[in-house]
C-alpha cells in the first residue's frame, strides 16, 4: 500500500492511517464490496477518496447531506484534486447540464440519492466505467436506522443499471440489525464487513441534571467562564438556540458565540460555519444541522441543552469532539419533563391517519378529473404536512402503486388496504421510536459507567479511556485540564466582506 500512503501523505497531509482505512482501501483496490461501520471522525471519506485516484474509472459516492457534499468538493479542490463535483439541488440547470455533458473528466462524483434517479444523469453514468459505489450514512437504508430515508431504498436498482461496480457501504453508527439491513437492501450478502468500536478513547461522557430547566444557562455560562474552549451547544428548538447564544453573548463579552440553524439564511450559515472552522468564533449555539460538514479538530466541548431522540443521534453528535485525540467532554444537561420536546419531535416525524386520509380524498378526486400530476409543495401546505412526513408516505403510496413517479394511479380497489397497511406501520414505527428515546433516557439515569451503557447496543466491549471515562466513574469538571490553544487575532470583518474573501480562497 505504499501508493495509498504516499496520496494520503501528498494530499492530506498524514503520515499514518487511522484504524480502518488501509484495510478498506486495500479491499476496495482488490476489487471487493465493503460495508465499514468506523466511528464519527475518524476519517471515513478517506476510505473512497484515495480509492478514487487510484482506481480505473469513476467513483459515485451517494451523499443524503447537501452541505456536506459541497463542502467535501470544496476541500478537495483546496488540497489540489480538482477532477471532483457534487451534483444536487443546489445545482441549477445550466451547471448541470454542464456537468453531465463533462461528467467523464471527473474522477470523484458526489450524488444525492434522489438525484442519482434523474434520467438525463443516469443515462450518462451509464456510459461510464463506475470502478466504486459509495453509499455514505449507509444507515438511511433501514429502517430501523436513526434517519431512514426512502431513497436509499432505490439505490439498489440504480446499481444493476449501472453493471453492478463494487460496493462501499459507510456508517458511524449501525447495530447488528442497521448492519444486517444494509446487506440485504444493497443485495449484496457477500460485503466483506470492517467493524470497528464506535467509541474513541479520548471522550469523557457527563450529565448535568437539574430541577429547573431555567438553571441550565447559569450551568453554560460558569462552564464557558472556566473552559476557554471550542465548544458546540446543541438544542432542538431553533428560537432556544438563538435566545442562549443571546444571553451568553451578554455574560461573556471574551467569548465569541454565534448561533446556527436551517431555518437561517444560505449565506450566514456558510459564514458562521467558516469561522468557526478558522477559530474566528468560540461557541456554536446550534440544531443538528451544524457539524455534518464540520471536521474541526479541536471542539473541546460538546453541550446537549435538549438530548436527541436516540442514541445513535448522540453518538454523531458527541463524535464531533476531540477529533485530533485530545481530551474533550460530552456533558448532557437534564431536567425534568426534558423528554417531552423528543416526543413532540418523533410525532411530527409521522403523518396523522387524518392526514393520510386527507391525502387519498385529494388524490382520489384529482383522478376524477383526470388530473394525474401531483404537486407537492401544493399538497404539503394543504395538509400541513413536513418534508420528513412527506417522504416516509410518498414511500407507502408507491409501494402501494398509488403513486408511481408522482403520477396518480387508479386508488378505488386499493384504498382500503393501504391504509390498513400504513396506519400499522406508523403504529409500529411510533412505538419503535418511543422505544429508542427510552433508551437514551436510561442511558442519561444511568448509575453505571456511562461509556459501557452507551455503547453497549452496538459492540461487545468498550475501549480503555485515554483520559478519564465519565461522570460516574472518575470524572469531574474541576480536574478537567484541556489543551488550551492561542486564539486567533485576525479582526472579524463585516460578513460581505468576509464571504467575499472565502468564495475568492474556494476559487483559488
Amino acid at each position: 500500500m505504499i501508493e495509498s500512503t504516499k496520496i494520503l501523505n501528498k494530499y492530506f497531509g498524514h503520515e499514518n492511517f487511522r484504524e480502518g482505512q488501509q484495510e478498506i482501501i486495500e479491499d476496495i483496490r482488490n476489487g471487493s464490496s465493503v460495508l465499514g461501520v468506523l466511528p464519527t471522525g475518524s476519517g471515513k471519506s478517506i476510505c473512497y477518496q484515495i480509492p478514487a485516484m487510484m482506481l480505473h474509472g469513476n467513483v459515485i459516492v451517494i451523499s443524503p447531506l447537501l452541505s456536506l457534499m459541497e463542502d467535501q468538493v470544496k476541500q478537495l479542490k483546496a488540497k489540489g484534486i480538482k477532477n471532483v463535483v457534487a451534483i444536487n439541488s443546489f445545482t441549477n440547470s445550466n451547471e448541470k447540464n454542464d456537468i453531465i455533458s463533462n461528467l467523464s473528466n471527473y474522477k470523484l462524483i458526489y450524488v444525492s440519492p434522489e438525484m442519482i434517479q434523474n434520467k438525463q444523469l443516469l443515462a450518462r453514468l451509464k456510459q461510464l466505467h463506475i470502478s466504486l459505489f459509495v453509499i455514505d450514512e449507509a444507515h438511511c437504508i433501514s429502517q430501523w436506522g436513526h434517519e431512514f430515508r426512502p431513497d436509499y431504498l432505490k439505490l439498489v436498482e440504480v446499481v444493476e443499471q449501472l453493471n453492478n461496480p463494487p460496493l462501499l457501504a459507510l456508517t458511524a453508527t449501525a447495530t447488528p440489525d442497521v448492519q444486517k439491513d444494509i446487506l440485504k437492501y444493497l443485495n449484496a450478502p457477500n460485503m466483506k464487513k470492517h467493524i470497528y468500536p464506535m467509541d474513541r478513547e479520548n471522550l469523557t461522557f457527563a450529565v448535568q441534571t437539574f430541577e429547573h430547566r431555567n438553571e441550565k444557562v447559569a450551568y453554560i455560562k460558569t462552564l464557558l467562564n472556566k473552559f476557554d474552549v471550542p465548544t458546540m451547544i446543541y438544542f432542538s428548538s431553533k428560537k432556544e438556540a438563538e435566545t442562549v447564544a443571546e444571553q451568553l453573548n451578554g455574560n461573556s463579552p471574551n467569548l465569541r458565540i454565534a448561533f446556527y440553524h436551517g431555518g437561517m439564511d444560505a449565506v450566514d450559515r456558510t459564514l458562521i460555519q467558516q469561522q468557526f472552522m478558522q477559530n474566528q468564533l468560540d461557541v456554536i449555539c446550534c440544531t443538528s444541522a451544524f457539524g455534518m460538514g464540520i471536521d474541526k479538530s479541536n471542539v473541546r466541548l460538546i453541550i446537549h441543552y435538549h438530548f436527541p431522540t436516540q442514541l445513535e443521534s448522540f453518538i454523531q453528535e458527541v463524535g464531533r469532539a476531540g477529533r485530533d485525540g485530545e481530551s474533550s467532554v460530552s456533558v448532557v444537561l437534564y431536567a425534568p419533563y426534558d423528554e417531552m420536546l423528543p416526543r413532540r419531535l418523533i410525532e411530527s416525524e409521522l403523518p396523522s391517519m387524518e392526514q393520510v386520509n386527507s391525502l387519498l380524498f385529494l388524490l382520489d378526486k384529482k383522478s376524477q378529473y383526470n388530473q394525474f400530476k401531483l404537486n407537492k409543495q401544493e399538497i404539503m401546505l394543504q395538509l400541513e404536512m413536513n418534508e420528513v412526513q412527506w417522504r416516509f408516505i410518498v414511500h407507502h403510496l408507491e409501494k402501494h402503486d398509488i403513486l408511481n413517479k408522482n403520477q396518480i394511479m387508479p386508488i378505488y380497489d386499493k384504498k382500503d388496504r393501504f391504509l390498513s397497511s400504513i396506519e400499522e406501520v406508523i403504529n409500529e414505527r411510533f412505538a419503535y421510536k418511543l422505544n429508542k428515546l427510552n433508551e437514551i433516557v436510561s442511558w442519561i439515569k444511568t448509575e453505571k459507567c456511562r461509556r459501557k451503557a452507551l455503547f453497549q447496543p452496538f459492540q461487545s466491549n468498550t475501549k480503555t479511556p485515554k483520559y478519564a471515562c465519565c461522570d460516574y466513574c472518575d470524572f469531574d469538571f474541576t480536574n478537567w485540564q484541556p489543551t488550551y490553544e492561542s486564539k486567533q487575532t485576525t479582526i472579524i470583518q463585516d460578513w460581505q466582506s468576509e464571504l467575499a474573501m472565502l468564495f475568492m480562497q474556494n476559487k483559488q
